[in-house]
């Protein structure tokens, strides 16, 4: 991860909020430099605290803005309020003001979560602090003040874009960094993508733990059923995951092909399936989707275009096209956002991009629909499951915090149980504030009736 420094503004910018800061950021602060405990060859942005007095001083008023308008309780050490907050109001509670204030004020939202992974602050509620703050967010900075997020825009990597080059590359950041780590939170499945569980009075989804291996088999087979996967289907999966879904549509008579960079979930994937009796059915190959050959009745993928990045979604299309048979159906899972939220994001290197998901970017439906049209394919429907991800997340997360000591144990730090701490509840506050949402949705060729 490359090194970045930023100095302050030749002018000190004025920000909502006035008053002396109580933390008083311009003071020379003992902590800037280097956090210790914190490998600085493994987390040098998260190591290394920068010094840039001006810009944490606008940094605190913005807090104040921010904690004021979300109804937000800012706490400093040993309990005082910063910015007093409502009963029951979300708490962020600062440990090394200093610090965090120096972070958000040279890097915005990536020094948030860089702040987070350091230890500079913590919260009881995390999704209930980072819901308040993700509802409504082109509010979430005062108009006078938008500005300044010109300070912290940077663009993708270019090594980060998904080219053939790099996309394997992207995929082990993530998915390659131990089947053991992920089968400590999913369920037996092993399916690390949204369920789809039974729901209740009004339609909220009741999930708890037993529930979810059946969840995640209703998600699959409502994929398969609106595929028309069946007997003597031929089935191409592009993103296999740990094997569930080749598994689930080979026990269904057909014959799958599985497409995968993870040489990670490869090998296990392989091993599931050899071990349900089902390779002779199914096939897992190491092979960019852009490689894929022969023609199926079925194409299959589930949250998979969110890694394939907004300049090549022309091409993941025309793949898609290019390998359906006559008459055949692509059934997708893609979590999705509005489509102005995405344009605004779209070149943007967020805290997300460069810890979590390199060279990603999640679609909006009319952007999947524009692609798939151009394509020379229709969107014939789609169905939406945002709350059943965000109970999928809290599961997760749940289990996740309960196996600490295991996570430790597979030679985990601090600072990456923190990262994925703040990403799964990140996650869940996207999809319970509507930011984010998941969608079913059916493809067909222009002119097919589905």
């Amino acid at each position: 991860m490359a090194a970045r420094t930023a100095g302050p503004p030749a002018t000190p910018a004025r920000a909502p909020g006035g008053g002396t800061p109580t933390v008083n950021p311009s003071a020379p602060p003992a902590r800037i430099g280097t956090v210790q405990g914190i490998d600085p060859t493994r987390w040098p942005d998260v190591a290394r605290v920068p010094n840039v007095p001006a810009r944490a001083a606008v940094a605190e008023r913005l807090l104040r803005y921010v904690a004021r308008h979300r109804g937000l309780r800012i706490e400093l050490p040993g309990g005082r309020a910063l910015v007093p907050g409502p009963a029951g109001a979300p708490v962020l509670r600062l440990r090394r003001p200093r610090d965090f204030l120096h972070r958000i004020g040279a890097f915005g939202l990536i020094g948030f979560g860089e702040s987070y992974q350091a230890g500079d602050w913590d919260t009881p509620d995390p999704v209930g602090l980072l819901t308040a703050l993700a509802a409504d967010p082109d509010k979430l900075v005062p108009v006078g003040a938008r500005w300044l997020r010109r300070l912290h825009d940077r663009h993708r990597p270019a090594a980060e874009l998904g080219t053939v080059a790099n996309a394997p590359g992207n995929v082990q950041r993530h998915y390659d960094l131990s089947n053991d780590l992920f089968a400590l939170f999913l369920d037996p499945t092993l399916s690390y993508s949204s369920a789809v569980f039974r729901t209740g009075p009004g339609g909220r989804p009741v999930a708890d733990w037993a529930a979810l291996p059946a969840a995640q088999h209703r998600k699959i087979d409502q994929l398969l059923d609106l595929a028309r996967v069946g007997v003597g289907s031929q089935v191409l999966e592009i993103g296999t995951g740990w094997g569930e879904l080749a598994i689930r549509a080979a026990a269904r008579g057909a014959r799958v092909v599985s497409l995968t960079l993870s040489e990670e979930q490869l090998a296990l994937a392989r091993r599931r399936i050899a071990e349900a009796g089902l390779a002779h059915r199914a096939e897992v190959r190491l092979c960019d989707y852009r490689a894929a050959e022969g023609r199926y009745d079925a194409v299959v993928s589930v949250e998979m275009i969110e890694a394939v990045g907004r300049a090549f979604w022309p091409t993941y299309f025309r793949c898609l096209e290019r390998v359906l048979a006559p008459g055949g159906r692509i059934a997708l899972q893609a979590i999705t956002m509005p489509h102005a939220r995405m344009l605004a994001t779209a070149e943007k290197y967020t805290w997300i991009i460069k810890y979590v998901f390199p060279g990603g970017l999640i679609p909006s439906i009319r952007a999947i629909d524009e692609g798939a049209a151009g394509a020379g394919l229709r969107m014939a429907m789609y169905q939406g499951y945002g709350a059943h991800y965000a109970e999928t997340l809290r599961l997760w997360r749940e289990r996740f915090l309960e196996r600490q000591a295991e996570i430790d144990e597979l030679g985990f730090d601090q600072v990456f149980r923190r990262m994925w701490e703040l990403y799964l509840a990140y996650s869940e506050a996207g999809f319970r504030t509507g930011y984010l949402d998941v969608k079913q949705l059916l493809l067909t060729r222009a002119g097919v009736t589905p």
